[in-house]
Order: structure tokens, then sequence, then C-alpha cells
């Protein structure tokens, strides 16, 4: 995340106003070493109404004893619709993930290469679902017992980063962001939607190695490992 993407979801936003961004840069600062289980904001739509959301990056059960444990950070296209985990919040609860790119890894012999995967000159708009997860140790009236996490779509690797690794996330061009957002079309022409609009974006896309400090979330204890030189080409 930097200026790029915040300036994407305030595009996106941009017409019910732009209070919901008060105080961005203090509550997401530039981050390019995002994690699974951090916040990150994305774009919802409630009543046709975009706000922006602050979720976890990685999908909680619903059934879930707590809002801890292992992520669930990606969801299939291909059982997106009919997963228990993620057929509702597909169907209902659609979101849309901001990214400057991310990353990918190549199995080396001296260990995990990284590349960063991105669009020149413009941020990624990915499609994420969100579902809730309420906290049994809170009163069901308490508004901190709602807690929302989000998992990111992904879909076969369309020319590349394929010879990388063989998903992709699930891409959005302008046009997709209003109808992923919206409610006109039915699930499987919201998934044909999806695909064709992947293999638009994925025709644009490049990648490139970069440091494997990546690989790192913490430089040293307590200090996060997430400044813009992560992205820079290597080799």
């Amino acid at each position: 995340m930097d200026d790029s993407t915040n300036e994407l979801l305030e595009e996106l936003v941009a017409e019910h106003g732009m209070g919901v961004l008060k105080d961005w840069q203090k509550h997401w600062p530039p981050n390019y070493n995002v994690a699974p289980t951090q916040d990150v904001p994305v774009v919802a739509s409630h009543d046709g109404v975009r706000t922006i959301e602050s979720v976890r990056w990685g999908m909680v059960a619903p059934f879930a004893k707590t809002f801890a444990g292992k992520p669930v950070i990606n969801a299939r296209i291909e059982t997106v619709a009919t997963n228990g985990m993620f057929k509702q919040p597909f169907l209902a609860h659609r979101v849309v993930v901001a990214a400057l790119g991310y990353y990918e890894w190549e199995e080396c012999p001296d260990g995990k290469q990284p590349y960063f995967v991105r669009v020149p000159g413009e941020p990624l708009a990915l499609a994420g679902i969100v579902r809730r997860w309420r906290d049994p140790a809170l009163p069901a009236d308490d508004p901190d017992s709602i807690r929302l996490s989000m998992a990111i779509l992904t879909m076969d690797a369309h020319v590349v980063p394929g010879e990388v690794h063989d998903r992709e996330p699930a891409f959005l061009t302008p046009d997709a962001v209003n109808h992923w957002l919206g409610d006109d079309l039915h699930p499987e022409q919201l998934l044909d939607m999806l695909r064709h609009s992947s293999e638009a974006v994925s025709h644009e896309i490049e990648y490139y190695e970069v440091s494997r400090s990546v690989n790192k979330v913490e430089k040293s204890r307590g200090v996060p490992n997430d400044g813009p030189e992560l992205i820079e080409r290597v080799g």
C-alpha cells in the first residue's frame, strides 16, 4: 500500500464523500510487505453507498472460537460460489482490495526467491470477499464483538506470472469494479466477468526479482520490514 493505492480508494468512493478516508495515514500508513492476519482497507458497498472498511486479511470461519489461528487468505474462483466457507460472502459481501502489486515465490536450490508482480505505473484492484465473525466472549450488543475478515479470490494464472506461480489474484478493471460491488449480475455472470477482467489485466502485468528480505515480516524485534526498498528490482 502506498499513495497510489490511496488514490485508487479515493477514486472508488469519491462520489460518496471523502469523509470515509479521514485520517488515512494514521490508520493505514504505507506498507510494502502486507502479511496475512494484518488489517487492510477495502472498498465495500452497502445499499449502493461505497465505504472504506478495515478488515483482517485471512478469513475466519463463523464457528471459530477465536479470531486467531491459521488464516484462509485465498478463495478459489472455481469453488467460491459453492464452498460453505465462501458462498455467502461471495453472494453478499464482495469488496475491492487495492494493491500496488503482490509477491510470488520461486523455489530455488538455495531457498525461495521472491518476485514482485505489478502493472507498471498503476495500482491493482483485486476481488475480495468478507465475512463477519462474532466474538462469543463479548455481549451481542457490543459493537466490538463483530470482526471482519477477508479472502482474495484466485484463479489460474494468465500469461504471467504463470512461469513463477500457477495462480494469480482475480483482477478488476474499472468497469468490473462496478459489477463486483453491484447487484446486477447473477453468480455465474460474476464469475465470467472476473475471468474476462483478470485476463485483460494479466496482459499488462510484469514481474521481476526482489530482495529476499521480503520473506521477513520484521527487520528486528518490533521493527516492521515494510519499506519501499522491498519492491526494488535486483539482479
